[in-house]
């Protein structure tokens, strides 16, 4: 693993002080294996006790190997709900409700949330853990909070102190180092129907590349992406490579585009911020792929705090290959009796578009997992002010590659009643594949070439 310092970091390491936001005392840092998870988050259980303490979470030391598929096995599959929220109940629990998750209460009579005793099940490799213990103490935040120096690998600060640092832990968290994932995305009508959108993607970060990091090639690249529409016929063949940048505005994001009925590769520079989404109906922007991606530059971002909220979690129901899509997808939402939520502490933080700054959302309000930085639902609103889009990610631990990460998002219009859900994989033959070693030349602009021929 190589420490990641951005193109002119010198430079960067010699901007006025105010700039640049301090990383943690080796004293604060002791805190994690200990008071506070590896990751950060508070080892104890709450309160009320009805969040439980993290005693490890499920791990490859603890847990059986996944399908030949990718699909782990629901380790949970004989618990049943503690409770159900419906249209009819859910003001006796708002204070654990985002407004977006309130709203879908109040236009759907038939929406419900399965309510499940909450496990902690989140981990990483303890390799992992002791490069996110460095972290706390040498990553920084500059460029105004745009940028990052002296992190590796993943969560560059797990004793966030401020919004900037929390929205980096997102964008930046482990995701296995390489995986490649066959998907259907389903933009679906308000009347129900939908016609699904399948494909491939991969992506690796540059360490766990075949030939592994190299300073100058991999300088400001956080990790490499390709995707491949497989159907329907009108999309076949449309391929997508990113080069992912990690200060996006010193460097924009590299994209390309490969077209199958041009039959060539173009530079793609709206795959960023509000560009419109391939395959997705106009339902989904470019940054809401798994739940925000990109550059922070356009929004200020404020830390409100943490609470307590019911989010998506241990969603292994959603692997289920006896469900066909047909059965999951309901006009207005995905059918409650695959879902699962838990009471999970989150931390809240508001991004507001800046002043001059162009956006489709002018506010957005992320609910962040605080075991494993991942964004679980995120409120979205237009430019009037008004509730507009509710995201939500649907979480499970592959534990035994010691990998947190969701198997489905969802993305709601909350005035059209339309909803985009992205990640199922109930009708494809295999999931996930973790681990598969690739090279740098894979994810080049003649390999793109390649695959859409």
């Amino acid at each position: 693993m190589k420490k990641y310092i951005t193109t002119a970091s010198l430079l960067m390491l010699t901007i006025a002080s105010s700039s640049v936001l301090a990383k943690v005392s080796p004293e604060e840092a002791a805190k994690l294996g200990t008071t506070l998870t590896p990751l950060g988050a508070v080892m104890s259980a709450n309160a009320a006790g009805t969040i439980p303490a993290w005693t490890g979470g499920l791990n490859s030391k603890n847990s059986t190997k996944s399908e030949d598929s990718g699909r782990p096995a629901h380790p949970f599959s004989a618990d049943k709900p503690l409770m159900v929220i419906t249209s009819a109940n859910y003001s006796d629990y708002k204070n654990n409700l985002s407004p977006g998750q309130i709203a879908m209460f109040e236009k759907y009579a038939d929406y419900k949330m399965p309510i499940y005793k909450t496990k902690r099940t989140a981990a990483y490799s303890d390799d992992l853990y002791g490069v996110i213990k460095k972290n706390a103490t040498t990553a920084e935040l500059v460029q105004s909070g745009n940028g990052i120096i002296n992190f590796d690998t993943a969560i560059p600060f797990p004793i966030a102190k401020n919004g900037s640092e929390v929205i980096w832990n997102h964008i930046t968290r482990y995701r296995g180092g390489t995986a490649k994932r066959f998907l259907t995305t389903i933009p679906v009508q308000s009347n129900g129907s939908f016609v699904p959108v399948k494909m491939n993607d991969q992506l690796v970060w540059p360490e766990f590349l075949k030939e592994g990091r190299d300073a100058d090639k991999d300088d400001n690249i956080l990790f490499y992406y390709l995707q491949e529409i497989t159907a329907p016929s009108r999309l076949t063949g449309t391929a997508l490579l990113v080069h992912e940048t990690i200060d996006q505005v010193k460097e924009a994001r590299k994209a390309w585009v490969y077209n199958a009925g041009q039959r060539r590769v173009r530079r793609a520079p709206n795959v960023a911020y509000d560009g419109p989404g391939a395959g997705t109906d106009g339902l989904r922007a470019s940054d809401n792929y798994d739940m925000y991606n990109g550059a922070p530059d356009r929004y200020d971002w404020k830390l409100i705090g943490k609470k307590e909220l019911y989010i998506p979690y241990n969603s292994y129901n959603l692997l289920d290959t006896n469900a066909k899509y047909e059965d999951l997808i309901q006009e207005g939402h995905l059918n409650a009796d695959y879902l699962r939520y838990e009471l999970h502490r989150v931390w809240q933080v508001e991004a507001t578009l800046k002043e001059g700054a162009r956006h489709i959302y002018a506010k957005r309000t992320f609910f962040i997992d605080e075991d494993t930085w991942g964004a679980s639902v995120i409120d979205q609103y237009d430019g009037r002010g008004e509730l507009w889009k509710l995201s939500e990610a649907h979480n499970i631990q592959f534990y035994d590659v010691d990998t947190p990460w969701m198997v489905a998002e969802t993305l709601h219009d909350l005035n059209s009643g339309r909803y985009l859900v992205t990640g199922l994989s109930n009708e494809e033959p295999t999931f996930m594949i973790f681990g598969e070693k690739v090279k740098r030349t894979d994810f080049s602009t003649s390999a793109l070439r390649r695959l859409g021929r």
